[in-house]
Order: structure tokens, then C-alpha cells, then sequence
């Protein structure tokens, strides 16, 4: 069981030979909490970086945090809370890495005329190679002290792997044919060239070429090698990217400088447009900062409120999408303000319907489970508080929201709020779509571009 409470051994309950120790693996978080906490920023010390630049990252833990694993068990178990250091003194002998199990060790030595305490101090890896071996001499508490470590902030390091790991997976493709509809300034072309350069997309831009060429001679943005057809007309360039689709000639489309509703026109037609039988929706994929795993929201940005015909589509799309992104059987969350069924709130009954339908198989590939409020769906204690005993609450992987107010403002709050990134694509057309809002970073605009080229890859639209 792990321990929360941390209780002391005054000094006169000290006796020699007395030995205390803790185990600690060494993860990728500490090294950058470290490497925040005492401005030590060597690269060397940071993973996913190159320090010596042999070509792979050393991810080497700084030899004071692997130290500070013995303040560590002097703190918080012998003598523990209420302990303050006189002295250390350190002798280092080998590295650890992210990854290693590390053991830090004391052992009481002698006590002084002085109240103080000398310790014989170590920490070795799990195979016991020492790392560092010195001497501790401490001022011991003098009265009897319990901590309980609840009572101490948590920390989230606020890093996008989930993001990281997606470029891995579509740079390993062949990079598929975009259609870049008016990328006229410089967020929308310079996300069409970075992801171009990250071997995720082949850019066919399609706007006013003055403008295009402006942007880029005034960013340093080189445009050489890039296909480039000149219309100034924005609801004719969409036009061409659609025609570029049916000719096999682009395998997604890009949103770049121009109305959303001029881009989706020519897609939504019943005759020449990209529609496929199935109502398009839009999907955040976020990389959500402490979670273990991708978080896909929907639909936040293009069907306002969608009834259950268009729910089951809705639900279908995230789901095709989950599996283009490698969850194998992602696990669905219907959201409402509660977990129970209320004819007096509409969403319980579709999310009800929603659930039930996909257990009759009207909708396929997913575990799908509602109405579940927020809190159930993504978090196993509030699961369990109410009892819920389903394979989806409290780890949902895909969030459907009652209408698009609801779903915007929760992708909103998850990226301004909880800092997180988001990717956003349009899915249900005979292409995937990806949709990029100015305020996206570069991360963004790189990981919809990833997650279009996937699920461009699976769908079989790649050109």
C-alpha cells in the first residue's frame, strides 16, 4: 500500500544502526521538473534531446536530483518531518538514466553531544550499482511529528507526447496530397510548409499566387518546389480542391485564409461535392497535459444541434477516426449534465439511445456508454463514487457533446484552461478536412496535418 503519512523518530529514540530506505523511478517528468526547478537547462539532462550530439538523446538524470533522493528518506522517514540538514557531503560514481529504478539508503552511524545525527548515505540502482555514496549529518526533530503528503500541490508537466507520437507514426508514411485552400497569410501557409517539411503532407496550394508569393517573401518562407495554382476567387479555390479529390489528385484538404462556410460549400453539394451518406462532423483530437492518453471532442465546430440521426453519424466519425489513430477499441463517452436518465433532459435520452444502439450493433468499432456527466467520464474515482460499473466511465477516450455550444466551450477550456493542444479535422466527407484557427500553434497545425494523413492512410484516399 503506498504510504501517505509520514511519521518521525525524535532524536532520543535514535538508535545507531537504524536504517531507512525508498525507491523511486526515475521518469522523463522529473528530469524537466529538475531542469525547471533549478534552472539547470543542459540538454544532456532533458529527454528527446541530442547533448552530445551522437545522434540519439542521453535522457541522463542530473547528479543533485539522484543526490536529492537521500533527502528524500532523511525528510520523510529517518528521522523524517522536521529534520534539517548541518551538512552532506558527496561522492558520485555512475549515471542514471530515465527509466532506471533508483534506491536511496541511510543508515545512523553516531549521534553527537551537539543534537546532531550522522548518516551513511547511498543511492544505487536496483542491481545495486551505486550512483552516489557520502556522509549526512542532520539536526533531528525533537518531538514526535506526522506529515500526510495529500497536503502537498501536485504537479503536471505541461508536455504534448501523445502529439509527439503521432508525428512519429505519419511521418513513417507517405506523405499525403493536400489541397491548400487560400493559405493568403502566415499562420495558414506556414503551417502548410512546416508540415511539408515534417514529410506529413505534399501542399498543392490553391489561392491568389501574388498573395501566396507576398506571404512568403515577406516571412522567409520558401515556396520553391511547391505547386502553386493561381485563383483569386476563395469559392473557386475551394471548388478546385474538391475537383483535385475527385480526381485523385489530393488525398485531404487544408482550410487556410477563407470563410469556413466557403470552403465547406462545394464539399456539401449533393451532386459534385464529397459527401459520402454520412453527415460530416469535426473532432478536436487533443493532447491533454497529465492524461495518459489521446482525448478526442466532438463536434465542436460544425453541426450546431444535432439530433439522434446525426449523433449516431457523429458518434461513428470519432470513432472511425480513434481507430485511424491507432485506439483499437476506443471507449465513448456521451456527455450530459448527469449520469442518469431525465426525460427532462434531452441529451440523457439520446446518449441512453446512443448506447443502446451501439450495443445492437448500429454502431460498430467502439465501447459507447451514456449519459455520463463529465466527471464520470474521465475520472475512475467519481466513476466509482456513483457507482457506475462500465468499461467507459472514468476512461473515456472520445467526449460527444450534447450540441456544439457545449463541445466548443469544453475544447476551449481544455486549451486555454488545462493547456492543452488541439488538432482539428472534419470527418464523414470522402477526404478527411482539417480546419485550423489562427490562434493554433505550430504543434496544432503539425499534429491535424498527422492526424489527416492517418486517417487518409486507413480510409484509403491517399494519392
Amino acid at each position: 500500500m503506498h504510504v501517505t503519512i509520514f511519521e518521525n523518530v525524535p532524536f532520543d529514540k535514535l538508535e545507531v544502526g537504524m536504517e531507512a530506505e525508498n525507491r523511486r523511478l526515475c521518469v522523463a517528468d522529473d528530469l524537466y521538473v529538475f531542469a525547471h526547478a533549478s534552472g539547470n537547462l543542459n540538454p544532456l539532462h532533458l529527454p528527446h534531446e541530442d547533448g552530445d550530439k551522437d545522434g540519439k538523446p542521453e535522457a541522463v538524470a542530473p547528479s543533485f536530483w539522484v543526490a536529492s533522493q537521500i533527502s528524500s528518506v532523511l525528510g520523510n522517514k529517518l528521522p523524517g518531518p522536521g529534520t534539517l540538514y548541518k551538512s552532506q557531503n558527496l561522492r558520485f560514481h555512475a549515471r542514471a538514466h530515465a527509466g532506471d529504478e533508483l534506491v536511496a539508503r541511510v543508515k545512523l552511524i553516531r549521534k553527537t553531544e551537539a543534537g546532531s545525527a550522522v548518516f551513511e548515505t547511498s543511492v544505487t540502482l536496483s542491481d545495486g550499482t551505486v550512483l552516489v555514496e557520502g556522509e549526512a549529518e542532520v539536526f533531528a526533530p525533537t518531538e514526535k511529528h506526522s506529515f500526510d503528503i495529500h497536503d502537498v500541490p501536485g504537479l503536471t508537466v505541461e508536455s504534448h507526447r501523445h502529439f509527439d507520437k503521432l508525428l512519429e507514426m505519419a511521418e513513417a508514411l507517405p506523405a499525403v496530397r493536400m489541397a491548400v485552400v487560400a493559405p493568403e497569410e502566415e499562420n495558414s501557409l506556414r503551417g502548410a510548409l512546416m508540415a511539408a517539411q515534417h514529410r506529413l503532407i505534399i501542399p498543392v496550394l490553391i489561392g491568389s499566387e501574388t498573395k501566396i508569393r507576398s506571404v512568403a517573401g515577406q516571412n522567409g518562407l520558401s515556396l520553391d518546389g511547391v505547386e502553386i495554382v493561381d485563383c483569386p476567387s476563395h469559392p473557386e479555390a475551394a471548388q478546385i480542391a474538391v475537383t483535385m479529390v475527385h480526381e485523385g489528385r489530393a488525398g485531404a484538404i487544408m482550410k487556410g485564409h477563407l470563410h469556413t462556410d466557403d470552403l465547406l460549400r462545394p464539399i456539401l453539394r449533393s451532386s459534385g461535392g464529397l459527401k459520402t451518406g454520412r453527415r460530416i462532423s469535426h473532432i478536436f483530437v487533443m493532447d491533454v497535459p497529465g492524461l495518459s492518453h489521446l482525448l478526442l471532442v466532438t463536434d465542436a465546430a460544425i453541426n450546431i444541434a444535432p439530433d439522434l440521426p446525426t449523433k449516431v453519424d457523429i458518434v461513428q466519425n470519432a470513432i472511425d477516426l480513434a481507430q485511424s489513430l491507432r485506439i483499437e477499441t476506443p471507449k465513448v463517452g456521451v456527455l450530459s449534465a448527469v449520469e442518469t436518465v431525465n426525460p427532462k433532459i434531452p441529451s440523457t435520452l439520446d446518449a441512453a439511445a446512443l448506447s443502446k444502439m451501439a450495443d445492437r450493433g448500429q454502431i460498430t468499432g467502439g465501447m459507447v456508454d451514456g449519459p455520463l456527466a463529465m466527471d464520470n467520464a474521465v475520472s475512475l474515482a467519481a466513476a466509482r463514487t456513483k457507482g457506475l460499473k462500465s468499461s467507459v466511465a472514468g476512461q473515456a477516450e472520445i467526449l460527444v457533446a450534447p450540441n456544439l455550444e457545449s463541445g466548443n466551450m469544453l475544447a476551449k477550456e481544455l486549451s486555454f484552461i488545462a493547456h492543452s493542444e488541439a488538432a482539428g479535422v472534419v470527418i464523414g466527407a470522402r477526404c478527411p478536412i482539417v480546419l485550423n484557427s489562427r490562434s493554433d500553434s505550430d504543434k496544432s497545425r503539425l499534429a491535424s496535418c498527422a492526424v489527416a494523413a492517418l486517417h487518409a492512410q486507413r480510409v484509403g484516399v491517399q494519392h
